[in-house]
């Protein structure tokens, strides 16, 4: 998300000096490589790169190929093969066994939703929404639509389909997947026409809500913003809880605990850290959050202040918590990665996050022996789309 949010930043600031630019993308892979599909770079005509389609090896020779995109203003779609031993081409040993295809857009800032201005509304609030980008893969001589259509959460369509007779088909999937919350990739052919369409699913940002302004929580609103995640946090201390000692915050909440949830949004992307210092204080903000959905609930402090917290919930307050939602809470917050300093606390209470955001234990890779990434999200779907003329 950080990554998205730099390049529409430096795009605006290219666009006003008149700085032609190129959008370069990673639309498909076939194998294994360092970024996935919707990883991007904004690539302007000074030669200045926002973004990464890598680890570092295809950077090189993607600028080149977005400066002819830029001077030619033609879209274009390149595959790289990754398993080579020895890419003469680029002249590095790659070795990521993979082929990735990269999209080369020109963008035309005068032109209405183009590519990053269709990237920027999708960011432009927290919300779902899911970008649909076209491209040939059958022959990368033929026209490369690129970045098209979206779609955002309260249903507002932006842009446009260039192939009408894949429209109603590309309609009904592009709900689909904003109702599924998963990218697809579909193939769509009628007669001798066919076009790849890559769904990307965006998930709006991750929202940290940290209840405690004491020093460890600066450490957490940096990381959040390394991140590109929403960073809130509520005190009820103004001396604390205030711009000047978190100048990032979306949200300064100056509230007592029991009364704080009341005036906070949030959703299953919303993440709850209690940092108080205060027994008191964690535990009117537990009890709140008991009744809400959430996927995460950590606390700072020894394990057994969290299991007397939990029988007091429970006996005293007649609030009974299932497993479910006994799971959602981690106390002491973190993973076991041997910290004791507020920066590294807050290091191993972030990993934990995106840990349970992206489903995962936390381990070492080392200890891994399936892939990395799954790769069934690779799939593409072929529809073959039916055109009847009235007669």
């Amino acid at each position: 998300m950080k990554e998205l949010q730099e390049i529409i930043k430096k795009y605006d600031v290219a666009s006003q000096k008149k700085i032609k630019s190129a959008l370069v993308t990673v639309v498909h892979l076939d194998g294994s490589s360092y970024r996935r599909p919707g990883a991007r770079m904004l690539v302007n005509d000074d030669g200045r790169i926002t973004g990464a389609i890598s680890g570092g090896c295809l950077e090189g020779d993607a600028l080149k190929k977005a400066l002819f995109a830029i001077s030619e203003q033609k879209n274009t779609l390149f595959t790289y093969d990754t398993s080579k031993e020895d890419d003469s081409e680029m002249g590095i040993h790659l070795g990521c066994e993979g082929l990735i295809q990269v999209l080369f857009e020109s963008i035309d800032s005068e032109k209405e939703e183009n590519p990053i201005q269709l990237l920027s509304k999708a960011l432009a609030v927290r919300q779902k929404a899911v970008l649909v980008t076209l491209f040939d893969l059958d022959n990368n001589q033929n026209v490369q639509y690129g970045t098209c259509l979206l779609l955002e959460e309260n249903g507002t369509l932006s842009g446009k389909i260039p192939l009408q007779q894949f429209e109603e088909a590309v309609l009904k999937d592009i709900t689909d997947v904003m109702q599924n919350g998963e990218s697809v990739f579909k193939q769509y052919k009628s007669g001798d026409v066919s076009v790849t369409a890559f769904f990307e699913f965006l998930h709006p940002p991750v929202s940290l809500v940290v209840l405690g302004a004491g020093n460890d929580a600066i450490p957490l609103m940096k990381f959040a913003d390394v991140l590109g995640w929403d960073f809130r946090i509520v005190d009820r201390r103004d001396t604390h809880a205030n711009k000047e000692r978190y100048p990032t915050a979306s949200q300064i909440l100056v509230a007592n605990p029991d009364v704080a949830l009341e005036h906070l949004a949030y959703d299953n992307r919303t993440f709850f850290v209690l940092v108080t210092h205060s027994y008191k204080c964690d535990y009117y903000m537990l009890k709140s959050l008991c009744a809400a959905a959430v996927p995460y609930i950590g606390i700072l402090g020894p394990k057994k202040k969290l299991h007397r917290m939990l029988e007091e919930i429970q006996h005293n307050e007649g609030i009974h918590l299932n497993d479910d939602k006994v799971a959602t809470i981690y106390g002491p917050t973190g993973l076991d990665i041997g910290a004791e300093t507020p920066e590294e606390i807050a290091l191993s209470i972030i990993a934990e996050i995106q840990a349970v955001l992206t489903g995962k234990m936390g381990g070492m890779l080392k200890t891994k022996n399936e892939v990395i990434h799954s790769r069934d999200s690779l799939d593409i779907q072929i529809e073959d789309i039916k055109i009847y003329n009235a007669s």
